[in-house]
């Protein structure tokens, strides 16, 4: 699982954030990383406590994102799958038919929370995204503190007929990705 999360530590530079642009959603890079002095992507967009978070852009990775803060349980539900695209949409599609099935559930409830318990008010005051495009490929990266305890999730996405549709979620801090699920 440590080898996960170096994984999506090394695809988040990739695609050009630099680990000083993301320190504040991150924290403090570990002390044996190395340095990055990589330029920050001029499509990742960068809260910070002292300025207010540049409005959502209308059809962007980051607007596909933010329903599922607003609505717990959102990616569980039929109705929103036309936001996903493969791998994600294939393992909530067998989700869906387990479930129908009689046989169980196999996906938590809020993933999009990391499976933290809700806590709206926290979430809002704390959530906090960065969003890198690069082509037809994208990630979100989303972080929030429930209950004092930190949590990072990164969307993924692809251009698809020119929609951004979510390919997968990984957990960064419980070191889950849902296209690793066997929904059978």
């Amino acid at each position: 699982m440590a080898r996960a999360l170096a994984l999506a530590t090394v695809c988040l530079l990739a695609v050009g954030l630099s680990s000083t642009a993301a320190q504040g959603l991150f924290g403090a890079p570990p002390a044996n990383a190395p340095a990055d002095n990589a330029a920050t992507s001029p499509t990742a967009s960068q809260p910070t406590d002292s300025a207010p978070a540049a409005p959502v852009r209308l059809g962007s990775p980051t607007a596909v994102v933010k329903p599922f803060y607003e609505h717990v349980g959102l990616e569980l539900d039929p109705a929103q799958r036309s936001h996903f695209a493969d791998p994600a949409k294939s393992v909530l599609d067998k989700s869906d038919a387990l479930r129908k099935s009689g046989q169980g559930e196999c996906l938590d409830p809020n993933m999009a929370l990391d499976n933290a318990e809700y806590d709206k008010t926290e979430i809002d005051k704390s959530l906090k995204t960065i969003e890198a495009v690069k082509g037809d490929e994208a990630k979100v990266v989303v972080a929030f503190v429930v209950a004092g305890n930190p949590h990072r999730l990164e969307w993924k996405f692809r251009k698809v007929d020119g929609d951004w549709k979510v390919s997968d979620l990984l957990s960064v801090t419980g070191e889950w990705a849902l296209s690793q699920y066997q929904c059978e």
